[in-house]
């Protein structure tokens, strides 16, 4: 992750110290963080719905739910990452600019720990809110797997 973070013909200066660390700080544990916190959202979602006693079903068909209620600023600032990911590979393949990979990787778990704490995702109140976000909170895990996947770094569902 860290050797393909900046272009080819960019001085590295690697620090060990900041690969083992655990935090915000090292872009590796933050990506992987990020992908773990998707996996807790989604697995209290099952308990969450069966304790409501309906359905544990996810509509990824966002026009359906944008017709009932407006989006938050922070959804739709994920939902335009996440739609950039096809073009980003695209790229990467044709010019061989690896590196955009974990930076849209940084920038994606930077968008959704904002989105999580702005937007309330397990909403008892509001059921039809609470599966369109579960809809981009699973879209966005499934997004950041693949990019880590194609990096080769693990994306672990708790850390």
């Amino acid at each position: 992750f860290f050797f393909a973070l900046y272009h080819p013909d960019t001085h590295l200066n690697f620090d060990l110290s900041l690969a083992e660390e655990r935090s915000r700080k090292n872009p590796v544990y933050f990506v992987q963080y990020a992908h773990a916190r998707m996996s807790s959202i989604l697995g209290k979602a099952q308990s969450f719905f069966q304790e409501e006693g309906i359905p544990a079903t996810i509509s990824y068909e966002a026009r359906s739910f944008e017709s009932v209620f407006p989006l938050h600023s922070k959804e739709r600032l994920l939902v335009r990452h996440l739609i950039k990911f096809s073009d980003v590979v695209l790229d990467c393949s044709e010019s061989l600019t690896v590196h955009q990979l974990p930076q849209y990787a940084i920038r994606l778990a930077d968008i959704f720990h904002s989105f999580y704490d702005e937007c309330v995702v397990l909403d008892r109140s509001d059921i039809l809110r609470t599966r369109a976000r579960l809809a981009l909170v699973s879209a966005a895990q499934i997004t950041l797997g693949e990019t880590l996947s194609l990096l080769g770094v693990s994306a672990p569902e708790h850390m």
